[in-house]
């Protein structure tokens, strides 16, 4: 693959794409970082709403481009700059202890929330107040694994390209719409204005998950509101929905984390909206 192009930290293009790794700077240039083969493969296939491609630079280690030689090829037919780099470059712009030798600077990619009503969702992820990287990232893995059409991150949330929050989601960020920075209440009458129920996740809940699945209450388009890792849902949030669910717990646990329980709600709903 020839000699590394980029052999210092202090190169201006290695200088910018580590300043990605703060919030201000990611605001300001409108990209992000996506590491590892998974993301950056994701990535060259993915095109933002404007057909445009997602992926615009790519860093890696000529080890890395050798063994993924068919995203190295990918990133070039989406039109990115290819960087083959030293180890110590990647190193300084990685955001992980062991860096795999891929690294993708990408355009931001969120929906409006407009067009994501547009489509009228059977199922959504809404996530209010959730303020965990990695929480974020693995909810957003779970709505996709469940089919949801598509995750909203209201403005009190953590921000969907957090370093962690990517890895997190397994580059499950680039196959389905997520808009950001939608206060809660405008997410739930915006979704309720399209026919989508919601309802709220909390193991304080006065409505039990089992009871609905056999009431046959979950087989209409669906919203699902996760609260913060630690408090739950506020009362004025809880008040917004349809109904409080919790998930039942059968044996002594204390609880559920929140990757967990959304996992069991959206599991939920797309079983019920699945044809017998």
């Amino acid at each position: 693959m020839g000699t590394p192009e980029l052999i210092s930290p202090r190169s201006p293009r290695v200088a910018a794409a580590r300043r990605l790794a703060k919030r201000n700077f990611r605001g300001k240039e409108r990209r992000f970082i996506a590491e590892g083969p998974q993301a950056v493969r994701e990535a060259a296939e993915h095109r933002g709403s404007d057909g445009g491609p997602t992926l615009i630079e790519l860093f890696a280690t000529v080890e890395a481009a050798e063994r993924y030689a068919d995203i190295v090829a990918a990133a070039h037919a989406a039109g990115a700059r290819v960087h083959l780099a030293d180890s110590d470059v990647l190193a300084d712009v990685s955001q992980t202890v062991t860096p795999q030798g891929l690294i993708g600077v990408c355009r931001f990619l969120d929906s409006p929330f407009d067009a994501i009503l547009a489509a009228k969702p059977k199922l959504v992820a809404v996530l209010a107040h959730v303020r965990d990287p990695g929480n974020a990232g693995t909810v957003l893995r779970c709505a996709d694994a469940a089919g949801a059409d598509a995750v909203v991150l209201t403005d009190a949330s953590v921000d969907l390209y957090n370093p962690k929050s990517v890895r997190a989601s397994v580059g499950s960020l680039f196959h389905l719409p997520v808009a950001v920075g939608v206060p809660v209440e405008q997410a739930v009458q915006g979704l309720r204005a399209v026919g989508v129920r919601i309802l709220a996740a909390d193991g304080a809940g006065d409505d039990d998950l089992d009871d609905e699945l056999d009431a046959g209450t979950m087989g209409g388009p669906t919203a699902w509101v996760f609260g913060n890792e630690a408090w739950g849902l506020p009362e004025e949030t809880r008040a917004l929905a349809d109904a409080v669910v919790r998930v039942p717990i059968h044996g002594k646990a204390e609880s559920l984390n929140l990757a967990t329980a959304a996992a069991v709600c959206l599991y939920a709903s797309a079983r019920a909206q699945r044809p017998r």
